[in-house]
Order: C-alpha cells, then sequence, then structure tokens
C-alpha cells in the first residue's frame, strides 16, 4: 500500500532532526577549535627578542647562591622557602625562559637553549667566585647539566627532587613514571597538556588560586606564566628526551654534589637519584620521610637546613 504524503514526510522527519544535529556538531566543534587556534597562535612571543631572564636579587653579603625553579614554578616559589637566608647569604632567584617574567619565545625548548640562557644570568654572576646552583625539579637536571659544562662558575650543586631517568632519547621510562601520578594522563600526552596550559593561562587563570588546593596562591597564579609552547617543549626536551648521564660522569670529581628527596615523590622516583649514587659515589644523598615532590614547600625549614650544610661540605 502507497504511504501517503503525511505519512512520507513523518518518516523523513527523524533524518532531518540528525543531519541538522550534526550539522550544528561539526559547526559547534570548528568554532571551538579555531578560537582555540587563535589562543594558540597569539599564545607566544613570536619574535625572539633577546631579552634576557628575568632575575630577582635577595640579600646583600656572604656567598652567592642561584635558584632555578621546576616547571610552572618562578622565583616567588623559591622565594616563599628560601626568604629567610637573605641575612646570610646572596640570592639570585632566576625565572627559566618560558616561564614567570622570562621571555618566551616561540622556539624549540632545548637543554642548550634553556643552558645558553642560563649562561647569559650565570656567567656574569660567577666572575668574581664560583655560585651556588640550587634547583628544584626541572631546574635540578637544568643545574646538573649547566655545572656539567661550566664547572668553574659552580661552586657545589643542591638538587631537589630531581628526576632522572636512564632512557636514551626515547623518553619511555620517564613517561612512563610521570603517567603514574595524579593526572599523569595530561602530563604525558602533548595534545591535553598544551590546552591544559593555554586554557589555564588564556581563560581560567583568575581561577588558579580557588583550585589549587594546598598550594600557596603565588605558586598557584604562576603556574599559569608558561606558554603551551614553553610547557610542553620543555617537557618533551628537557625531562622525557635528555639522558642526564652523560653529565653525571662529566662532573668534577671536586664538585660538591648533594641531592634533597622525599620519600614518597611519585613524579621523581628515590630510586632514580639512588642510580645516580651509583654512578658518582661522592654524592650527598638526604632523604625526608613522608615527603613527596612539593618537598620545598611542605618542608621549607628542613631544605633550609640542608642548603647551609651543603655549603660547608
Amino acid at each position: 500500500m502507497a504511504l501517503d504524503h503525511a505519512d512520507a514526510t513523518e518518516m523523513n522527519m527523524p533524518d532531518r532532526s540528525r543531519r541538522r544535529w550534526i550539522k550544528r556538531t561539526v559547526l559547534g566543534v570548528g568554532i571551538v577549535s579555531l578560537g582555540i587556534a587563535a589562543l594558540a597562535v597569539a599564545d607566544a612571543d613570536r619574535a625572539d627578542s633577546g631579552t634576557p631572564l628575568f632575575v630577582r636579587r635577595l640579600g646583600e653579603g656572604g656567598p652567592l647562591l642561584v635558584f632555578l625553579p621546576g616547571i610552572g614554578g618562578t622565583t616567588r616559589y623559591w622565594e616563599l622557602v628560601v626568604a629567610p637566608l637573605q641575612d646570610r647569604f646572596r640570592l639570585a632567584l632566576v625565572d627559566l625562559l618560558g616561564f614567570g617574567r622570562s621571555p618566551k619565545p616561540w622556539t624549540t625548548y632545548s637543554v642548550s637553549r634553556h643552558l645558553a640562557e642560563l649562561e647569559r644570568v650565570i656567567a656574569p654572576l660567577a666572575t668574581n667566585e664560583p655560585v651556588v646552583l640550587v634547583g628544584h625539579s626541572l631546574g635540578a637536571r637544568l643545574g646538573l647539566a649547566y655545572a656539567a659544562r661550566h664547572p668553574a662558575q659552580v661552586r657545589a650543586l643542591v638538587l631537589v627532587s630531581m628526576p632522572y631517568f636512564a632512557d636514551g632519547d626515547n623518553g619511555d621510562n620517564a613517561k612512563r613514571v610521570v603517567g603514574r601520578r595524579d593526572h599523569g594522563w595530561i602530563w604525558t600526552h602533548m595534545v591535553p597538556f598544551a590546552l591544559a596550559c593555554l586554557l589555564g593561562r588564556r581563560l581560567l587563570g583568575w581561577a588558579a588560586p580557588m583550585l589549587a588546593g594546598d598550594l600557596p596562591r603565588e605558586v598557584a597564579e604562576d603556574m599559569n606564566q608558561m606558554t603551551w609552547r614553553s610547557s610542553t617543549s620543555t617537557m618533551w626536551e628537557v625531562i622525557y628526551r635528555y639522558d642526564l648521564t652523560a653529565d653525571v660522569l662529566r662532573l668534577p670529581p671536586s664538585l660538591a654534589v648533594t641531592f634533597l628527596h622525599g620519600d614518597q615523590d611519585e613524579s621523581a622516583p628515590l630510586e632514580g637519584i639512588r642510580d645516580v649514587a651509583r654512578l658518582r659515589p661522592s654524592v650527598a644523598v638526604h632523604v625526608r620521610e613522608g615527603a613527596d615532590h612539593r618537598l620545598p614547600l611542605k618542608h621549607r625549614a628542613w631544605v633550609r637546613e640542608q642548603i647551609v650544610a651543603a655549603m660547608a661540605r
């Protein structure tokens, strides 16, 4: 029996509704994608201006200590921890390339580029006497690599919560370890990591202090002072792809190296530092029980005490 016109129209309605839904979805995804792309293009200094890294100086007398933060950290991170030391030492707190108040060029944030920018800051500071380099996480890795290349400029190393993965250049072990931490899938997959950095910096930065849990307000605010390019490229080039083993072996035997680490650090497991100690038995390893990767923030007095003790080595 033939369908009349009304019946045929009624049967076609679900198909038309489905097509409209698909078109609207595609249009919405396209608009969002274009918006994200526009933000991504705008989220970097297109010109590599050559402006030096931002440095905050504290203290007027005593030996000079240079502090390098972890990924997303800034001078304010270290200032919260070590400001009381300015009565005894001169402190230079550095924002790494692509972070904090330092330039954020559209570039490859390789180890060599980071070290070149650090040299512009550290070499003048070490003109009269070598400095003590203190680094946390990413900053610890860069500090060790810097000392291996410029041993005459560095008096001692204090490396806090340093990730060490003997990976070669494939980064599989590093990604596996980092992936086990909370929200680790974001840190090990560059697209969601880039989106998280981009949206946090451009759209949700105002909410960072409210979403940061027990992080100090200054640290939460400064986590958004990195671009998606500086964060993902640095993570890939310095954490995942770069094996520090050759640098560990290049350190001068006379250089005092102190590791400060928490035994509950999921981002940088203590086993990695034990591996470094086997490569270089002269290093000092001090472990804080119950401490995680935020060792400097959660155990400030202990970290300060260990830094002062390391000065006497």
